[in-house]
This record gives structure tokens, C-alpha cells and sequence, in this order.
């Protein structure tokens, strides 16, 4: 019987295990079998893995995490952790592994495809949502309504006290999480890797609304931005206002999907599951334009996915 191995790498996202169930059956649906090696890349190197089917994923739709486990392995990062996880898809007879993960995730793979006959498929699952080739990855929405639900409480206390509150949301190299977020919650400033901080113009900002007479208000910050105790003591510093910092940080990554998330989640398996089933690999699925669809292993890797800093003007208009 054919079979097709998974993997979860790097970190987890909500929806992950959505995407674990989806594959699972669909595979079966197929007559694959289904193997799910544990804690990432790690263990197809240990050749550690745990047999999956329709039942043993069931239940596990709404759950946040991975049944799976994901762990960062500096091991298969040099060509012998390479060769080794290519030897254990050989050993297990697996015909297409399907990975569940960012673009650093692809990394692995795109490397690991040219040590291995197996079909590799990338599912794309990050919040950062900076994969090259979808539009939107697995865990995307639940953690801007995860960041959106605490800055809206925040606000609360923002507005009671007159303050401004600088608020830290993930993102260390890409900004699309604090755009997102920046934007539905209605932020005044919203600071993004991939602009050059201006602390000139934030201070600028803080200073007109005030003078409009809006005694609080929310700057979204992406971790990647620098030191965001700093940036608020530097605000406070020059503006006079009352300045407080608030991390959002892990939560972001966990809880239950939302159901858009659980959706991209079965229609990326489905995608995934019949490329394999066709013979086809070294291909990332996404959503393009409302379709599911998908392109080269290396194109994803190869490119980097662009941010659409026109929103940030949009944002600060809405703000006024």
C-alpha cells in the first residue's frame, strides 16, 4: 500500500491539527497510509513516528497546537541530518510527505527534496502569513482575532485613563500580522519590519491627535521593529503623554482555530493529498486570488512574499 508521511516544523499554528485530520482522511480516502513522525524534522532524522488514521485523528479539529509536536532540530540543517531523513522516507517506503509549516519549514524541505525520490507538498501553517505563493496560511486569522480581542480590551483601559498603550504583536522579521491587526483595531500607529522606524513621525502623530483632543490611543508594533520598552519610554519622553507597553506574545499562537482557519486547513489537504495522488511533488499549495492552488517548492522559497504597505496609509486615515 502507498504511503504518505507528515510532518509539523517549526512553530505551531492554529490549525495545524485541522490540517493533520484533513490529510489523514482524504489520504485514506485514497488507500495511502498515513505516517506522522513527531516533533518536526527531528523526527524523520530518529526515525520516530506514529501511525495515524481517520480515527485516531478524530476530535482534534477544534484544537489549537499539533498532535505531532514541532521542535527547532539544528541537526537537519547540515547534509548528513538531511541524508538521514532522506534514508528514513526510503526505509518507510513513503511515496509524498506533506509538510505542515512556514517558509523556513519549505527551507527544509526544498533541501531535503533533492536528497529524496518521495513527492514533498507544503502546507503552508504560520501565523506570520509570509509565504511565498498563498495569500493567506493556516493559523493567520485566529491569531489576528486572538490580538485583535486583547487590544480591544485594552483600548477600554487606554480610554478610561487617557494613555497611550504601545502594543508588541509577533512578528520578527515580517510585518503582516501587526498590519492586520493594526488595522481592525483601529490603530493610530502601526510600526512594521519592513518600513524604517521613524520615531520623528510617531511622535508627530501623538502629538496631532492630541491636539484634536484624542487623549488616548493604540500603536501596533511588530516585535521585529526593535525594543518596544524603549519606543514607549521614547514616546512618553517626547510627547508628554502617558505611555504604557502591553505584549500580546505567545497566546497568539495557540487556542482553537477559528473556523477560517480550519477551512483553509481542509482545502490545503485536499490540494496536497491529490498532488501526491497524481505523481506531482515539490509543490507548495495556497490560496490565490479566492483559488486553491499551487506552485514550485523553489519558487516559494526563491521569493520573497510582498507586504502591501498601501494599507498602512489606509490605517492612518481611518485613524484620524
Amino acid at each position: 500500500m502507498r504511503v504518505i508521511g507528515l510532518v509539523t516544523s517549526g512553530g505551531d499554528a492554529p490549525g495545524m491539527n485541522a490540517a493533520i485530520r484533513a490529510v489523514t482522511r482524504l489520504a485514506y480516502a485514497k488507500g495511502f497510509n498515513v505516517l506522522g513522525f513527531e516533533r518536526g524534522w527531528e523526527g524523520l532524522i530518529r526515525n520516530r513516528f506514529r501511525r495515524l488514521d481517520p480515527r485516531s485523528v478524530g476530535g482534534i479539529i477544534q484544537s489549537g497546537g499539533t498532535i505531532l509536536l514541532t521542535s527547532r532540530c539544528p541537526e537537519f540543517k547540515t547534509p548528513e541530518g538531511v541524508r538521514k531523513a532522506a534514508e528514513n522516507l526510503a526505509a518507510n517506503r513513503v511515496d509524498g510527505l506533506v509538510v505542515i509549516g512556514g517558509d523556513g519549514s519549505f527551507r527544509g524541505a526544498l533541501e531535503l527534496s533533492r536528497e529524496t525520490d518521495a513527492l514533498i507538498v507544503g502546507v503552508p501553517a504560520t501565523i506570520d502569513n509570509d509565504v511565498y505563493g498563498t495569500d493567506e496560511t493556516i493559523g493567520f486569522d485566529t491569531a489576528v482575532n486572538t490580538a485583535v480581542a486583547e487590544i480591544d480590551k485594552i483600548r477600554d483601559t487606554a480610554i478610561s485613563h487617557e494613555r497611550i498603550f504601545v502594543v508588541e504583536v509577533m512578528g520578527r522579521k515580517r510585518g503582516f500580522l501587526a498590519l492586520a491587526v493594526g488595522l481592525t483595531v483601529g490603530a493610530e500607529v502601526i510600526l512594521v519590519p519592513e518600513v524604517p522606524l521613524n520615531m520623528e513621525e510617531v511622535y508627530k502623530t501623538v502629538k496631532e491627535n492630541a491636539a484634536k483632543g484624542k487623549r488616548s490611543g493604540i500603536i501596533v508594533a511588530a516585535e521585529g521593529v526593535g525594543d518596544t520598552r524603549k519606543i514607549a519610554s521614547q514616546i512618553e519622553q517626547n510627547t508628554g503623554a502617558e505611555v504604557r507597553l502591553s505584549i500580546v506574545g505567545y497566546a497568539q499562537r495557540g487556542g482553537s482555530p477559528t473556523a477560517r482557519s480550519r477551512l483553509l486547513a481542509s482545502l490545503f489537504a485536499e490540494e496536497a493529498v491529490q498532488l501526491i495522488s497524481q505523481g506531482v511533488g515539490n509543490r507548495v499549495v495556497g490560496l490565490q486570488k479566492g483559488e486553491i492552488t499551487n506552485i514550485s517548492l523553489e519558487e516559494s522559497c526563491k521569493n520573497q512574499k510582498p507586504l502591501d504597505t498601501k494599507l498602512l496609509e489606509l490605517a492612518k486615515t481611518l485613524a484620524t
